[in-house]
């Protein structure tokens, strides 16, 4: 029977669970190979009880692994059986249905002992840069061709490695000793977690977790549900259309708040794409609970019990929902553009509470580098696949512009130029702010960048894009403008797609502009003062200044005048 202790004691003890769980999140970012992981965050790390509800997450990490994997246990456990789980054993497996959502994601379960008793798990996440087949990119037409699949699946039995699984998982991907380095290390995470359980229940005199899980999940149930019960009793309708990767694609979405619960149903989305952009619902359901706790319940904790009064439901075959063999790799462009099409909902019922449309997906693009093949290429030269992430601009807020070349809703960091130069002959000749590119209104949208990628003397490649916004860029909220659209063209002028492996020839670049987030209200409302500020920073133009804010042409040159001597309008 599960020790009692006060409630002090238990929230002492919740907050280092948080602790333990953080730690084991560093861990990985420490020792991960990957620069997805170590320089961008691209993980998730979590503990939970023993019938697989998750008790805490690590702060560090995206909602898209974290949300998703808080499912994925409960699975790991009904694969593997109870009767097969012993001290020792850590669990492997990269099922985008029953895992976070594509191949490219390894998700490790390792089961936690204490004094001969299973207590928890310990389960983590990462990002890794290749798992074979096709490669990370939306060109597959089934999952079968996105790589190697694993199964849930022992890694190690009672603390032996299955060395034959190793042995397939290195013939079957690009960079073998990356992905095995990245997979030890999420195993090591894992252990480091166990162990700072260990000492934790030491210290608190406990021989289990179901005392403080109950309190956890008792407590975040409860004030999940205060925070629904204080919203209007109402529903409401939102929709977005963006690139998709051939033909546009529509994201529909019914919010209603009820006594007990959010229901959010995506009736009427777009169905199931010939090609990669395909979202599986675990996936859609860890960005649109994301989404809700992020406007009504942001400060309590991560948890099962926090998750479940957010009910997301879809059709399957819609885009939102795609089973399998449905191709998955580039389920996060759909995904990222789950949180704006629910807030389209919310601001009908919850006004001045959400922010403009965003960049909303990531502007990824990873880069297969070779040896030219139209001439002599250098002595030693290497293939090397290079993936780096990016960010446009989010969406102005309420209260607050949008912030500058910021990843919303993934979180994930933009990886430094230094980091993604370090694992490959690539290039990046520029990496910068784009400016006009936020949305006007009385708060502005955040800006996104320009970038240049090339690749070192005597090799060529090919670029996998993993845009969107080129043909519809995020929409202004409230009188707000929209932000700039996706760019992306060869330096000669060769047009480009904003999807799809593309062939760049030895000594050509590639030009990139990623978006803008769009305005929130109207532009004639904003602080001149802002507007002054803005122009002094370079993020708009004079001719913004005049045409959007009405700045006139004596206080544009009074502002020019300041810079040119040297004074700071920042």
């Amino acid at each position: 029977m599960a020790k009692q202790h006060s409630n002090v004691a238990y929230q002492v003890m919740w907050n280092r669970l948080i602790s333990v769980v953080e730690e084991q999140a560093q861990a990985l970012v420490r020792t991960a190979f990957s620069t997805s992981v170590r320089e961008a965050g691209d993980l998730s790390a979590g503990v939970y009880d023993t019938h697989g509800k998750m008790l805490a997450q690590a702060v560090t990490g995206t909602p898209g692994h974290v949300n998703a994997m808080a499912d994925a246990v409960a699975h790991f456990i009904r694969r593997i059986g109870r009767q097969n789980i012993i001290e020792g054993d850590v669990y492997i497996t990269n099922d985008p249905w029953e895992g976070t959502g594509h191949l490219h994601d390894i998700t490790m379960v390792t089961p936690s002992f204490y004094k001969g008793v299973l207590v928890g798990f310990f389960a983590c996440t990462a990002h890794i840069v290749d798992i074979g087949g096709r490669g990370f990119g939306a060109d597959a037409a089934s999952v079968y061709e996105e790589g190697l699949y694993i199964p849930i699946m022992k890694f190690a039995a009672g603390g032996e490695v299955d060395e034959t699984l190793v042995r397939i998982i290195r013939g079957n991907v690009r960079e073998p000793d990356q992905l095995v380095g990245d997979i030890f290390a999420l195993t090591t995470c894992n252990e480091i977690g166990h162990r700072r359980l260990v000492e934790m229940m030491e210290e608190f005199d406990l021989d289990d977790l179901d005392g403080i899980g109950s309190f956890i999940l008792e407590n975040s149930r409860r004030a999940t549900l205060e925070r629904i019960n204080a919203l209007p009793r109402k529903s409401a309708s939102g929709e977005m259309t963006v690139d998709g990767f051939a033909t546009p694609i529509t994201l529909k979405v019914k919010v209603s708040i009820e006594e007990d619960r959010i229901l959010s149903d995506f009736t009427g989305t777009s169905g199931v794409d010939k090609k990669g952009i395909n979202c599986p619902l675990v996936y859609t359901k860890a960005y649109a609970c994301y989404a809700l706790k992020c406007a009504i319940a942001p400060e309590i904790p991560n948890n099962a019990a926090s998750l479940a009064p957010f009910e997301i439901t879809a059709p399957e075959d819609t885009i939102v929902n795609a089973v399998h063999p449905a191709p998955v790799a580039l389920r996060h462009i759909v995904g990222h553009f789950v949180p704006d099409t629910v807030y389209d909902a919310l601001d009908k019922i919850l006004p001045d509470l959400v922010p403009a449309e965003g960049a909303g997906c990531l502007c990824n693009f990873q880069v297969s580098l070779r040896p030219r093949s139209d001439g002599p290429a250098p002595k030693g030269a290497r293939r090397s696949e290079v993936l780096t992430f990016n960010s446009g601009g989010s969406g102005a807020r309420p209260e607050h512009d949008g912030l500058n070349a910021t990843a919303f809703p993934s979180g994930v960091m933009t990886m430094p130029v230094e980091a993604t130069e370090h694992v490959g002959p690539v290039i990046i000749w520029r990496k910068e702010l784009r400016p006009d590119s936020g949305g006007a209104g009385k708060q502005r949208g955040g800006l996104g960048q320009y970038m240049e990628v090339g690749a070192q003397e005597g090799y060529e490649f090919d670029i996998q894009a993993m845009f969107d916004r080129v043909d519809h860029p995020a929409r202004g909220r409230r009188g707000g403008a929209s932000g700039a659209p996706t760019t992306i063209a060869q330096d000669d002028g060769t047009a480009m797609n904003g999807k799809g492996k593309q062939f760049v020839p030895h000594g050509r670049k590639v030009m990139m502009a990623f978006p803008g987030g769009a305005g929130y209200g109207d532009p004639s409302e904003r602080d001149p003062a802002l507007v002054k500020r803005d122009l002094a920073r370079g993020y708009i133009s004079a001719e913004t200044a005049a045409k959007d804010y009405g700045l006139s042409a004596e206080d544009i040159a009074a502002v020019q005048a300041a810079i040119s001597k040297g004074k700071n309008l920042a």
